[in-house]
């Protein structure tokens, strides 16, 4: 679980660091931010179900949102037939940015789903 967490670390700081020119960092690097810190916290074995709780509502309160939102998750399925969010960097359509944002809740809320699983079954364990 340290490798998988030590990657996950990487990964979200690299996210939270990408965020600089986006036009809500105010929003998105907290978000990568949180998760890197309860990534360094379970390779530290400290469990505070609370934190991973508080997670699970704003990222998943937040992803909701990103699922129906103008432009959102819905919109790109129906009216742009699922096509590609990844041809290029810049997202030059409202929907890319909007379905992107949903998918990294996705990555945040899973990688925190297992954290959670595994702290508390070690937890359990004599």
């Amino acid at each position: 679980m340290k490798i998988f967490n030590w990657f996950f670390i990487f990964c979200f700081i690299v996210f939270a660091a990408l965020q600089y020119n986006d036009p809500d960092p105010y929003i998105w690097m907290p978000i990568y931010l949180y998760a890197a810190f309860l990534c360094w916290q379970s390779i530290k074995a400290r469990f505070n179900p609370v934190l991973y709780w508080i997670g699970y509502v704003v990222y998943g309160g937040y992803a909701i949102y990103k699922v129906f939102d103008e432009n959102g998750l819905l919109d790109w399925i129906r009216y742009h037939n699922a096509g590609s969010i990844t041809e290029t960097m810049k997202a030059n359509h409202p929907w890319v940015e909007e379905t992107r944002e949903f998918f990294g809740l996705v990555i945040v809320i899973v990688v925190l789903i297992i954290n959670h699983i595994y702290l508390s079954r070690k937890k359990k364990k004599p």
